[in-house]
């Protein structure tokens, strides 16, 4: 077992002059070279555009665009440590991240209504044909009570997550197609 060790000695130290050469020494000063270019561009404070993605439960995705100043990376990372990178470019960055709300939009003008054939739907204002943002599951009109079936053609205000989880819960019993127990 010595012998075996002490060959494996010897091979190492005969390989060890041969790495030191200059021949190996190009990736060690090809490197400097551009890390040495990269640093001789780079004066002062880099500037970089941020782009912010704001991904809402309602599907909604808002778009903020900032110019950031960074002085130091580490600094830049830990600001943006909840968002998650998307995308990336020499010039720009964009980041996401999954909100656990309701969009602005919905809260400002967002309405649960019926359309015609009877689909829940959520509309940018009263309920009417052409301000549809997003359409749900068909309800049994049939079964609803008359209370909720007019509530619903006016139109029911969404203004906080927790309605517009609320009503999607309320409704989805009345699924048109699907059995109830009793």
């Amino acid at each position: 077992m010595r012998t075996i060790w002490g060959l494996l000695l010897i091979v190492a130290a005969s390989f060890y002059p041969f790495f030191q050469t200059d021949a190996f020494n190009f990736l060690s000063m090809d490197t400097s070279i551009y890390a040495e270019a990269a640093e001789k561009h780079i004066e002062g404070p880099l500037k970089m555009e941020v782009i912010l993605e704001r991904e809402y439960m309602d599907g909604e995705v808002s778009q903020e665009t900032i110019e950031e100043t960074i002085w130091t990376l580490e600094d830049f990372w830990s600001k943006y440590e909840q968002w998650q990178l998307v995308d990336m470019d020499i010039d720009y960055m964009v980041f996401r991240m999954k909100m656990d709300d309701i969009s602005p939009l919905l809260k400002a003008n967002g309405y649960f209504g019926v359309t015609e054939d009877g689909t829940l739907t959520i509309f940018n204002g009263r309920p009417q044909k052409t301000n549809i943002i997003q359409s749900f599951f068909q309800i049994d009109l049939g079964k609803l009570e008359s209370t909720k079936c007019e509530e619903l053609k006016k139109g029911i205000p969404i203004v906080t997550k927790d309605r517009y989880v609320e009503v999607l819960e309320t409704f989805k019993s009345y699924t048109a197609g699907e059995k109830q127990a009793n």
